[in-house]
């Protein structure tokens, strides 16, 4: 298995990878549970430059030619101006009254989503990009990585837990509760 930076051409599979972990999130950013609509939502802006969704802002994971993972992160920083033009788009086409919190702020590289090809989960892959990213950001370049995941995702939970993560707070983002978890050298 090979992890890389991203590249546009990668974004069709890219989008049905990442929406595993954040179908609930689309749905209430586009007001349908709709799987189509969403997708095309997520490939509409992965790729595209400058956006939180953005393909620059994704590693993969590919095995044999094939995407089987992706991961989404950006620097915390940058999250009013990645996000602007996702509220201007769902503004604009699905919910003119859209205005999600941010859930992220400066002082953390933020892990925005992971997903697995459902093929291959089981298999350590999420667990690999994880690694890869604390390895990346963390150790080499001593940055903060943070992350949410749902109260009610303990297994996700504890693989951050064992890997180094610990509980900085609770965030709720388009209703849902999350745990706010960070990794870092100090």
């Amino acid at each position: 298995m090979n992890i890389r930076k991203a590249t546009i051409s990668d974004s069709k599979q890219i989008a049905p990878i990442l929406l595993l972990a954040m179908e609930d999130i689309i749905y209430k950013f586009i007001a349908k549970e709709e799987y189509a609509s969403a997708k095309d939502f997520l490939e509409h802006f992965i790729e595209r430059e400058n956006n939180q969704y953005s393909y620059q802002n994704c590693f993969v994971a590919e095995e044999n030619n094939e995407i089987i993972g992706a991961v989404n992160i950006y620097k915390g920083s940058d999250i009013e101006a990645l996000r602007n033009p996702i509220i201007e788009f769902v503004r604009k086409n699905y919910n003119p009254a859209f205005d999600p919190e941010f859930e992220t702020k400066d002082g953390e590289y933020y892990i925005d989503s992971l997903g697995v090809n459902p093929n291959h989960q089981g298999k350590g892959i999420g667990s690999k990009l994880l690694q890869f990213l604390i390895a990346e950001y963390v150790h080499k370049n001593k940055q903060t990585l943070g992350l949410l995941v749902e109260e009610d995702n303990p297994l996700a939970k504890n693989l951050y837990l064992k890997l180094g993560f610990n509980v900085v707070g609770r965030k709720t983002l388009v209703g849902k509760k999350l745990d706010h978890l960070q990794i870092s050298l100090k």
